[in-house]
């Protein structure tokens, strides 16, 4: 058996996202920026697809930005706001797309930043942020669902104090909020004014479409400086030639997202509660990272005590299952997550921490398969580890 528990580092293209993507793959290749048929045939799709992220964000067509991606979305978001002498706050359990371009606006001087720690659950408080806020304060950035332990952090709550800070600023200067949403799409409640909310990021292939492709929400009035230069694209935004394939793809993928029936989060959250109950009864010495109550429904991660992350990944890729121990984004880096790491200062925890993520193809013999395996190759590991088992 193959059994994929890696949905959060990406997820596979949909067959609907394909079947929509084909035509500008091949017949439909103009250039949007052209006036003839074939580029408007190109920049109406991209109207089209622009259309259903605004639909789905409850945001305008014009407050949707197509980028490369999350990562690049992120920066733009970062960037786009900073100036000379201002103050961020974000959080020490950000995606790395924020964290090193907030410690780039540091080196270079344009920014002071402020990095919250999480508790112990890994969860940011708005009463934290309020504390936080400076004069100078202009950008507030907490990730919406954290890509390692799954927490899902209060946004609501933060952006309804952060709009309340602004009403009561004697100054011109208000706070901006942003949010990483990507690992929040497909499960949670991402419309802006819901969560009050001037920024959001999202990254299509964590959805089902195509990598490459991701959208920056930015609310109109929301002042902004480009940093991508070229052509007049994206409302002028964002310079370079569309990745018409991809938007289609992403915006395809939105709209299947709107329509999916809400039994299939019951069902994976149903699942993943399962995994956790099964793998923290029949292992010994195994601990959940991250909240218990305020988790995203796929995301299960696991400390197994007395072993090394990288070997129970080997070992269960021999067996057919996929894993992550963190982020796919820094699995080349021997250093401990800074996730991890900023929730519990113990690199020992971080070393044998495994992360699970559920998809809709997710299957209940699937998972049972992966706690049998687990169950053997953790005792093994154990039983051979130089750290040693007390038990």
């Amino acid at each position: 058996m193959k059994v994929y528990l890696d949905y959060v580092a990406t997820s596979p293209v949909k067959d609907e996202v394909k079947k929509a993507m084909m035509p500008y793959l091949t017949e439909i290749f103009g250039n949007p920026s052209s006036i003839h048929r074939w580029g408007q045939e190109a920049k109406s799709a991209i109207e089209k697809a622009r259309g259903e992220v605004a639909l789905f964000l409850g945001a305008k067509p014009q407050e949707i930005i197509f980028t490369s991606g999350g990562t690049e979305a992120d920066n733009l978001a970062v960037r786009g706001i900073s100036n000379s002498k201002v103050h961020i706050i974000t959080t020490q359990i950000e995606h790395h797309a924020i964290l090193k371009t907030c410690e780039d606006l540091e080196k270079n001087n344009i920014a002071e930043v402020t990095y919250l720690k999480p508790n112990r659950e890994g969860l940011i408080s708005a009463l934290q942020v309020k504390k936080a806020l400076k004069k100078n304060t202009v950008l507030v950035s907490v990730m919406y669902v954290n890509n390692e332990i799954g927490t899902v952090q209060p946004i609501r709550e933060i952006g309804k104090m952060i709009e309340k800070e602004n009403k009561n600023r004697l100054s011109k200067e208000r706070i901006y909020f942003h949010t990483d949403a990507v690992q929040a799409v497909e499960y949670l409640n991402v419309n802006v004014d819901f969560l009050h909310v001037d920024l959001l990021t999202l990254s299509g292939h964590k959805i089902g479409a195509t990598k490459g492709i991701g959208a920056l929400y930015l609310r109109s009035g929301t002042p902004f400086e480009k940093i991508i230069f070229g052509g007049e694209q994206e409302m002028n935004l964002r310079a370079g030639t569309e990745n018409v394939s991809g938007i289609v793809s992403l915006g395809k993928a939105i709209e299947l997202i709107q329509i999916k029936n809400q039994k299939s989060n019951l069902k994976i959250k149903e699942l993943r509660d399962y995994f956790i109950k099964k793998i923290i009864t029949e292992i010994p010495e195994v601990e959940l990272n991250g909240s218990r109550q305020f988790r995203s429904p796929n995301n299960a991660n696991f400390y197994f005590k007395y072993v090394e992350g990288e070997s129970i990944l080997l070992s269960l890729d021999l067996v057919g299952i996929a894993a992550s121990s963190g982020s796919a984004c820094t699995s080349l880096s021997l250093k401990p997550s800074h996730v991890l790491m900023a929730t519990y200062d113990d690199a020992e925890r971080s070393h044998g921490s495994i992360r699970f993520t559920l998809g809709q193809e997710t299957t209940k013999e699937e998972i049972d398969y992966t706690i049998s395996n687990l169950k053997t190759i953790i005792k093994r590991l154990r039983e051979i580890s130089p750290l040693g088992s007390t038990k």
